[in-house]
């Protein structure tokens, strides 16, 4: 049969029906993820359209998935955080939702602080274990929405839950039924989608929840979960790793609209951030993340990145206030005491920090030559150097310029005769055997000795 698609507006085929395959043995895509080896990457050569929806935003599970991962936080640390993230979003919401578990007292505490802010956004949503016992406590508590875990893979289903595809599919179906009865929005997670059969479970699993949403007028999102982060966000890639192929499948043949669509990866192959984002260009308006990337194993997709990703790919923040990335990662560091790895782009403390004497040089005449952007505009955090035997002339008036926040009047060159003095005691240090880089407290003891106060009076 043909029709106009309301996407392309163009003729297309919709005799796409898929069944439900009920095999009798599991399909773990053996070829692919034999254990023993590296999974491998099989390529089709079939290419999907991209296509970004009109609206992209962010979702978060630092309260839910990074909680799993971490000694749990405070009430009063989500509190804070979610006031955080609320301020980080900006006016139009684009951190869209953040989930919370629903299990404990703290967990229900925690939720009605939040809610007693009453902030629009992040909107509070929940996760749950499926049963009437805790759907009534979602609508209870005036929830709109919560995640109900709808494991996907053979893996899950054979090895883990011991049922068959129609069981489990039956299984699924029968708590959503239950959602809808108690007057929520079902967000289903599909579990480990990356090593799930699209064709002969996924495509017919959801398209029996769309049918269901549809009657019962209450929509359903779908949250595709790279468990395993297995995902790989190169065209022409077979499923069920390729990620524009499970967008655009979710998509084209069981209507799931972009609104509805959420990706949710993980980083153990080091491919979250591009997931994410190719995600979004293939068609999802959602992707879920966690503050820092905190999350299982390897973590989530980190929140802060997909800040600076949305920037990059719709030329603006939208509203979005990136120099709050700096200040959730100072609570992080001060409240929580989570250490962050120092190379960690945007909020480790090396981030847009260089240690080379030449990169210094460049820096002091022009530091768009060594920075990535406008770090101190951007972020809140100027680009600064560390001080070592390697650091040389111009690393060291750079610092000095940098650290005593000196204007262009004030300002030193190299070639100043304090830079030259510090040269000589640093190269002596580091002659006698130091190893480590100076820190901003001797360096400053130093000058104060060298200048008798004078810097420190500007």
């Amino acid at each position: 049969m043909l029709e106009i698609s309301p996407k392309t507006n163009l003729l297309e085929q919709r005799s796409y029906k898929y069944s439900l395959q009920d095999v009798a043995e599991p399909n773990l895509y053996r070829d692919i993820y034999d254990y023993e080896s590296v999974p491998k990457v099989p390529f089709n050569h079939r290419r999907v359209p991209m296509g970004m929806p009109e609206e992209i935003w962010i979702t978060d599970t630092s309260f839910r998935d990074g909680q799993q991962s971490v000694e749990p936080y405070t009430v009063q640390q989500i509190v804070d955080l979610y006031q955080l993230m609320n301020r980080l979003g900006g006016p139009y919401g684009l951190i869209r939702q953040t989930e919370f578990f629903l299990y404990s007292k703290k967990d229900r505490e925690a939720i009605e602080r939040c809610q007693s802010l009453g902030l629009r956004f992040p909107e509070i949503t929940t996760w749950i274990r499926a049963s009437k016992e805790d759907f009534k406590l979602v609508k209870d508590l005036g929830i709109r929405e919560t995640g109900i875990l709808v494991s996907c893979s053979d893996y899950h289903i054979f090895k883990k839950m011991k049922l068959t595809r129609s069981q489990a599919m039956k299984k699924y179906l029968d708590t959503v039924s239950e959602a809808f009865e108690a007057g929520v929005m079902p967000r289903c997670h599909l579990e480990d989608i990356t090593r799930a059969d699209f064709y002969g479970f996924v495509v017919p699993f959801v398209n029996e929840l769309m049918k269901m949403s549809r009657d019962a007028g209450i929509p359903v999102r779908i949250r595709a979960c790279d468990t395993m982060g297995y995902g790989v966000p190169y065209t022409e890639v077979a499923l069920p790793r390729s990620v524009p192929g499970i967008v655009y499948g979710l998509q084209h043949y069981s209507d799931v609209q972009s609104e509805l669509l959420e990706w949710h990866g993980h980083n153990d192959f080091y491919k979250a951030v591009a997931n994410a984002s190719t995600a979004w260009l293939y068609g999802a308006s959602a992707v879920n993340c966690s503050l820092l990337g905190i999350g299982e194993r390897t973590g989530n997709i980190p929140l802060e990145a997909m800040v600076f990703e949305y920037a990059s790919l719709r030329g603006s923040f939208d509203g979005m206030n990136p120099t709050v990335i700096t200040e959730i990662a100072e609570y992080f560091k001060k409240e929580i005491g989570y250490k962050i790895p120092p190379m960690t782009p945007y909020i480790g403390q090396n981030f847009n920090v260089t240690r080379a004497g030449i990169h210094a040089d460049g820096l002091l005449k022009d530091e768009e030559i060594y920075n990535i952007f406008n770090t101190k505009k951007l972020l809140n955090r100027p680009a600064s150097v560390l001080i070592s035997n390697t650091s040389g002339l111009a690393g060291i008036a750079y610092w000095i310029n940098e650290n005593y926040q000196l204007s262009a009047n004030e300002a030193i060159d190299k070639n100043d005769p304090l830079v030259t003095a510090l040269k000589q005691w640093i190269d002596v240090q580091f002659d006698e055997g130091r190893q480590a880089a100076l820190s901003t407290h001797e360096m400053e003891q130093k000058i104060e000795e060298l200048t008798h106060g004078r810097l420190a009076r500007l």
